[in-house]
């Protein structure tokens, strides 16, 4: 729109009369907007919300629609942050295993293990908090850091092993050493496989696990 020579050159005093000026040029402009122009301004404004519309879809497709996957990544970008603040070095796996999300921290560092894993249990709690917070439901997920779960596991494997071949042979309960949940899980599961029976006993952090004949 070309503007009005007189309403450019106006001086104070003529600021009302060079508003009057300008509102009529503005409607002017508007009452004479061809249909041409209008269906464009439409278009456009279909297309700008088709591409409002399309940006919140991506933003809602940047997790994976597998809850346990969802789990991992957020648990992954967690992990990936604290590294970074700590200066550790290490990689990241995720994968599902029975159920339950695994994120696993390869390294050679035994930092965040910590004396019979206690700082792992810690981290790990940390990490299912995170997770809990971005997907807002709860979380079994599992966290191990430079293999120390798998190793604890086969050595929890062999304490069941002699455990079951103790009670059969006295015929009498054996008690085992208080561990945490994660540890009694693979203890029952492998007297189970043993065909014996077994329960637990006793509060947090002193809870343990009782090996039962038959």
């Amino acid at each position: 729109m070309t503007e009005n020579p007189t309403t450019t050159a106006a001086t104070t005093d003529d600021e009302s009369t060079a508003t009057a000026s300008t509102e009529t040029a503005s409607t002017t402009t508007t009452s004479t907007a061809t249909p041409e122009a209008t269906d464009a301004a439409n278009s456009n404004d279909a297309s700008s919300n088709d591409s409002d519309d399309n940006s919140n879809d991506d933003t809602s497709d940047e997790r994976s629609a597998d809850p346990l996957e969802a789990e991992a990544e957020v648990a992954a970008d967690y992990l990936e942050e604290l590294l970074d603040i700590a200066d550790l070095d290490g990689d990241i796996d995720t994968y599902s295993e029975n159920g339950r999300a695994q994120v696993s921290i390869v390294t050679d560092s035994q930092v965040l293990v910590g004396p019979n894993g206690e700082v792992l249990e810690a981290l790990q709690e940390l990490v299912r908090l995170a997770v809990m917070a971005e997907t807002d439901n709860r979380t079994r997920l599992m966290l191990d850091v430079a293999g120390f779960r798998e190793k604890r596991r086969k050595e929890l494997r062999v304490l069941a092993a002699d455990a079951v071949q103790e009670v059969k042979d006295s015929g009498e309960a054996q008690r085992l050493a208080p561990m945490n949940p994660f540890e009694r899980k693979i203890v029952h599961d492998a007297v189970a496989e043993a065909g014996l029976k077994s329960e637990s006993e006793g509060e947090e952090p002193k809870r343990r696990v009782v090996v039962m004949p038959a």
